[in-house]
């Protein structure tokens, strides 16, 4: 592990800089420890050499678009952003080896909203030129659309969507580029009970289609500690967390853990400590970004964040900063790494949707971040979860 800690360096870190909120100015979001679904550690381990965008600099093609779908602008829009800055490298490796076969990228900003979302997705099915989507960025917006996307036969391959029940949906088109809920949920609850010895668990439950199926993954998975009495629900857009900051002071747990995006928990937690109440704060991918730590300041200190994505290499990430001006975040890695398995698609003469689906349905290569082979229904038969601290 301290192998792959010495990796993973400013991956979700530079950011938190300004200390928003006070004092987070030597804050940063650290990779600890990979986990498996039973809570326990397990080596990282190195899977060989990642697939490169630029291939061997041979390809032809008549130039093709790509799309991204996701969060740009509104209060969780640094998690599309992400994505995005991961697949303008991949494209811009690509296209500097690559003169006869240029490659571009549309983006679509959805806000990580559904209803924005369905607006968004037929413009992009509706473009002859675009051949694969990466995104949806959230579960709700993917939920949303999905079934037009596989309809039109478009590639859709997700960084971050991870309700586990995308999956179940008889798409033809999708696959999911990291682990979904069902392990995240399950590591984090067994993390908390087995190795931070909570005894008590109190559950803060978002009201999108992501924090609900993550909430229940780790309820479930939490069994007796998860104390049910003392959940809490909040919804989308939420500021003012008062009555479950009293609710939670009362309950006295040892760990909370809360299942929504940066955007509520960054408030969420500093309302939580300015109302004394200092059990450990736990969250997960959603919440795994810098912005979480610049929002929530100094409350921000020892939150534990899960992700089933993966911590940026030094090389990626110096390469990433050069070209986007900031380092990398949560599921940048991965919007680069699928960015990449369609860059090979097209070289190797899959230019067409239905064969860019064949090509991945089929692929089986190292990534920067993990082993990339799917399953029947898009899920990937390699997962991973990394917990991480702000510290």
């Amino acid at each position: 592990m301290g192998a792959a800690a010495a990796l993973v360096l400013t991956g979700c870190s530079d950011k938190s800089s300004d200390g928003g909120g006070g004092g987070s100015s030597n804050l940063s979001i650290q990779p600890v420890v990979q986990l498996d679904t039973e809570g326990k550690a397990v080596a990282a381990g190195s899977t060989g050499t990642a697939a490169n965008p630029a291939g061997d600099g041979q390809a032809k093609c008549a130039p093709v678009t790509l799309a991204m779908a996701g969060p740009l602008t509104g209060g969780n829009a640094a998690l599309g952003i992400n994505v995005l800055m991961g697949v303008k490298l991949a494209l811009d490796e690509h296209n500097k080896a690559n003169p006869g076969c240029q490659v571009s990228v549309k983006s679509f900003d959805t806000e990580g909203k559904p209803q924005i979302a369905t607006q968004v997705i037929p413009t992009i099915v509706s473009d002859p030129n675009i051949v694969g989507l990466i995104g949806p960025t959230f579960s709700g917006e993917t939920k949303a659309t999905g079934q037009i996307l596989s309809e039109n036969n478009m590639p859709t391959l997700t960084a971050s969507a991870t309700n586990p029940t995308l999956t179940t949906n008889g798409w033809r088109t999708f696959f999911r580029g990291l682990g979904n809920d069902n392990s995240q949920g399950p590591a984090v609850a067994n993390y908390l009970v087995k190795d931070k010895g909570a005894k008590k668990i109190c559950v803060v439950v978002d009201n999108t289609d992501y924090g609900t199926g993550l909430a229940q993954a780790f309820t479930t998975a939490g069994g007796s500690a998860v104390d049910q009495s003392c959940t809490v629900n909040v919804k989308e857009g939420d500021k003012d967390f008062s009555a479950a900051v009293s609710k939670l002071a009362a309950a006295k747990p040892d760990a909370i853990f809360y299942s929504g995006y940066y955007a509520e928990s960054a408030p969420f937690v500093q309302q939580l400590r300015s109302g004394g109440v200092n059990a450990i704060f736990a969250s997960a991918d959603g919440s795994n970004d810098p912005e979480f730590v610049r929002q929530a300041g100094a409350s921000s200190k020892d939150a534990l964040l899960s992700c089933p994505c993966s911590p940026a290499p030094e090389k990626f990430a110096s390469a990433y900063k050069a070209l986007n001006g900031q380092a990398p975040g949560v599921y940048s890695v991965e919007g680069y790494d699928l960015a990449t398995i369609l860059l090979k698609g097209i070289d190797s003469g899959k230019t067409t949707r239905a064969d860019l689906v064949e090509f991945v349905r089929n692929y089986d290569g190292t990534g920067v971040a993990r082993q990339y082979k799917w399953g029947p229904t898009g899920e990937l038969a390699n997962v991973q979860v990394w917990m991480y601290e702000v510290k």
